[in-house]
């Protein structure tokens, strides 16, 4: 997860970091070029780095020669549009970084002297993941900064679609800036996509919720649900996945074509939706 400290080489460019995107479902995600490696972000293990594009903005970079790999870059934007699409705490400010694709040219590492970097630039040449960098922004601290049990909800409601584990005490993947809540590190959902031949088996699963850092909020599920669910619709379904790039899809193993790995998500994901809803989590009751 990534703090929103500015490292002080990059103090320069911070005026044009911030972006949180425009509802543009059903477009292209807009495309940049990274002009600079800044610095590696070493809170996750697949190792983003902080680059310069050439639209004068900061990014935290996913490359796809990480670990995780494309699929990583997949669910960030299937997750992260369909956060947007679905106005998730609209009322409360809530707000999902603008993500665009990131062409990477392999020599921006050339100067880095840590040579992990390199070879994972190296390995990640072509499209690429960027997140608007958002600054001045703070680790989100469930001690210290309460959510509305709607918002919670909505949070809690909308993990428990996408397979979210990775929003929990412990690494909350949530960002506070200007007391607004932003929703980052998307790359650990969509689990059932790393074994497609089962996935539909697992269409309704049951959440796990009894680490979520919003349970303390005691979430409010059941509007959640009442609100969500209807919007989440195959025409929406289809929008969203159109702004997966192509390069991250193709070769698929079982699939044919780029556009039948899209339809195989949103074709998931609307059954997961369409109910019975039972793999909501029932939640457990917290301590005032």
């Amino acid at each position: 997860m990534h703090t929103g400290v500015v490292p002080p080489v990059a103090a320069e460019l911070v005026g044009r970091a911030v972006h949180s995107g425009p509802g543009r479902v059903g477009r292209m995600l807009r495309e940049v070029r990274a002009v600079r490696y800044v610095t590696p972000l070493r809170e996750g293990g697949s190792l983003p780095g902080l680059v310069a594009a050439d639209d004068g903005a900061l990014y935290v970079a996913k490359f796809t020669g990480a670990a995780q790999g494309r699929k990583a870059l997949v669910a960030e934007v299937v997750a992260g549009e369909l956060a947007r699409a679905l106005e998730l705490g609209a009322e409360s400010g809530l707000r999902v970084p603008e993500l665009v694709r990131l062409e990477v040219d392999p020599v921006i590492a050339l100067g880095e002297p840590d040579q992990q970097v390199q070879e994972l630039v190296k390995a990640s040449g072509g499209t690429n993941l960027g997140l608007a960098f958002v600054t001045r922004a703070f680790g989100f601290d469930p001690l210290a900064f309460p959510v509305d049990p709607l918002l919670a909800g909505q949070v809690v409601w909308f993990d428990a679609l996408i397979g979210n584990v990775d929003r929990s005490w412990r690494n909350p993947n949530l960002l506070v800036r200007n007391g607004g809540l932003w929703l980052i590190d998307h790359g650990a959902s969509l689990i059932f996509h790393h074994n497609w031949p089962r996935a539909a088996a697992s269409a309704r699963k049951p959440f796990d919720a009894s680490d979520h850092a919003l349970l303390r909020f005691r979430p409010g599920l059941a509007a959640a649900d009442a609100q969500l669910a209807g919007r989440v619709t195959p025409d929406l379904l289809r929008k969203v996945l159109a702004l997966v790039p192509d390069v991250w899809l193709e070769d698929e193993p079982g699939f044919g074509s780029a556009d039948e790995v899209r339809a195989a998500y949103a074709a998931q994901l609307a059954e997961r939706v369409a109910g019975p809803r039972d793999w909501l989590p029932a939640l457990p009751e917290v301590a005032a």
